[in-house]
C-alpha cells in the first residue's frame, strides 16, 4: 500500500468503511534511540502505519539530549519526566492531563494507543476518555515479573493488580503471544487481542558474519562464539547465561562468550569474569554484525512478553537456547533450530547449552534453518494487524 492510497481495514469481516487516513497517536515512556524490545517494537509501528498513509503522532518523556523550549514537531509532544528506578537511561513520564487535553481538542485522534502503564499512561488513559477517543493498550512489560529481581517480591501481586486496572479501563489490550494472552485472562485481564512480532531479516542476517570481530572477541574462523544480546540487569538472569557457557567451555576450551548490551550489572560481572567479552551496547548494522558473528545464543530471561532478541537471533543464524515460553515457544524447532527447556529450570538450561556441542558439526545446519524459519517474519504483517485492530476500536 502505497503512502496516502485508501485502504479498506478488517476485510476478514467486511464491516469497516473504506479509510484513507487514520489518526493515531501512540503515548510511551521508551522510544528509539533508548534500546529495548519496546521502543523497537513502537518505532516499527510508527514508522509502519506511516508508510501506509496514516497520521501518526507521538507523546512521550522529554530526554536530557532534546532540544529546550516548546517543540515545533506538530506530530510529537514532550512531557516532562524523572528517571526510571532501576533504568536511570529511561524516564517515566509525569502526568500532562491538561496538555493533553488542549492538544486532542485542538487535533483529536481517532484513537489512542498506549503502550506503558505509568503516569504518563494514567493521564492519557483520563484525557482520552473525557473526549471520547478509543483507547488501546499494549501489555509490553511484565513488570510484576521484574519485582522480585529488585527486592520487591512482596510487591509482585500489588503490580499486578495495578496492571490488571489500567489494562482493563481501556478498550482492549495487545499482546504479542497467546501464551501470555491466555495467562493474563487467566489474572481477569478482558478484551485482549494478540498482535504478535516481526523481525528485519535484510538487516539481520549471517551474511553480516565479520571475521575481524571475532578476531577481536579472541575467536578463530574454527572456534564457536556463544552470545548473549540484551540488557545487563537482574531480571535478565544472567547468571544463568555464564552457567551455561561454564558447562559448555568444559566440552570445548575454546569457546567464548561475548555479552553485546549495558546495564546495572556490566561492572561486577566484567570484574567477576574477566575472560568473557563485554561489547556494550550497539544498534543497527553494527548490532546484526555482532549477531551474525556468533553461533549460539544463549537467552535465559524468565520476564519477556515476547523477546524480540529471539527472532534476531534466529534471523541471524544463531542456534538459540532459551525457556520454553514467548518467542522461543513460537519460533524455536527444538533439535532443528535450538533447545528449548522447561521454564524455570536452570539445571536444565546448563544442561541442554552443554548437550549442544556433543555434535558440533550439526550446527552449521542449525543454523541454516534458524535462519530460513523466520526469513519471513516481516513487519509489515504485524503493521497490518495493528492498523486492523485500530479501526476495530475506531468503529466501536
Amino acid at each position: 500500500m502505497h503512502c496516502g492510497a485508501p485502504r479498506r481495514s478488517g476485510d476478514h469481516d467486511g464491516g469497516h468503511a473504506l479509510r484513507s487516513s487514520l489518526k493515531a497517536c501512540i503515548v510511551t515512556d521508551t522510544y528509539p534511540p533508548e534500546i529495548n524490545g519496546v521502543a523497537l517494537t513502537l518505532s516499527r509501528l510508527v514508522e509502519g502505519l506511516r508508510v501506509r498513509g496514516h497520521l501518526v503522532s507521538l507523546v512521550r518523556p522529554r530526554r536530557p539530549s532534546d532540544p529546550g523550549g516548546r517543540e515545533v514537531d506538530p506530530a510529537l509532544i514532550l512531557v516532562p519526566g524523572v528517571p526510571l528506578p532501576g533504568y536511570p537511561e529511561l524516564r517515566l513520564g509525569l502526568p500532562p492531563h491538561a496538555r493533553l487535553r488542549e492538544q486532542w481538542t485542538r487535533a483529536r485522534p481517532d484513537a489512542v494507543y498506549v503502550a506503558t502503564e505509568g503516569p504518563l499512561g494514567w493521564s492519557a488513559l483520563r484525557a482520552a476518555r473525557r473526549l471520547g477517543v478509543g483507547v488501546l493498550s499494549g501489555f509490553h512489560t511484565n513488570f510484576h515479573g521484574y519485582a522480585r529481581h529488585y527486592h520487591g517480591g512482596w510487591l509482585a501481586a500489588g503490580v499486578a493488580r495495578y496492571l490488571r486496572a489500567f489494562h482493563n479501563r481501556t478498550d482492549g489490550t495487545l499482546v504479542a503471544t497467546t501464551d501470555l494472552r491466555d495467562q493474563l485472562r487467566a489474572r481477569g485481564f478482558d478484551n485482549l487481542s494478540v498482535l504478535g512480532r516481526g523481525v528485519d531479516a535484510r538487516l539481520f542476517t549471517p551474511a553480516r558474519r565479520c571475521p575481524s570481530l571475532r578476531r577481536e572477541w579472541g575467536a578463530s574462523p574454527s572456534d564457536l562464539v556463544a552470545l548473549y544480546v540484551g540488557r545487563l540487569a537482574p531480571e535478565k538472569n544472567i547468571g544463568l547465561a555464564i552457567d551455561a557457557y561454564r558447562a559448555m567451555q568444559r566440552r570445548c576450551p575454546s569457546l567464548r562468550f561475548v555479552l553485546v548490551g549495558d546495564g546495572p550489572l556490566r561492572a561486577t560481572l566484567q570484574q567477576a569474569h574477566p575472560d568473557l567479552v563485554f561489547c556494550g551496547a550497539h544498534r543497527g548494522e553494527r548490532l546484526a554484525t555482532h549477531y551474525a558473528s556468533g553461533d549460539v545464543f544463549l537467552f535465559p530471561s524468565e520476564t519477556e512478553t515476547f523477546g524480540n532478541v529471539t527472532l534476531e537471533a534466529l534471523a541471524s543464524g544463531l542456534v538459540v537456547v532459551a525457556y520454553d515460553y514467548a518467542a522461543a515457544r513460537m519460533h524455536i524447532a527444538p533439535g532443528q533450530t535450538g533447545t528449548l527447556v522447561p521454564y524455570g529450570d536452570a539445571a536444565a538450561f546448563v544442561k541442554g547449552a552443554a548437550e549442544l556441542l556433543r555434535s558440533p558439526d550439526d550446527l552449521e545446519e542449525m543454523r541454516r534453518r534458524a535462519r530460513e524459519s523466520v526469513a519471513r517474519l516481516g513487519w509489515d504483517r504485524v503493521v497490518e494487524r495493528f492498523e486492523e485492530i485500530l479501526v476495530d476500536a475506531i468503529d466501536r
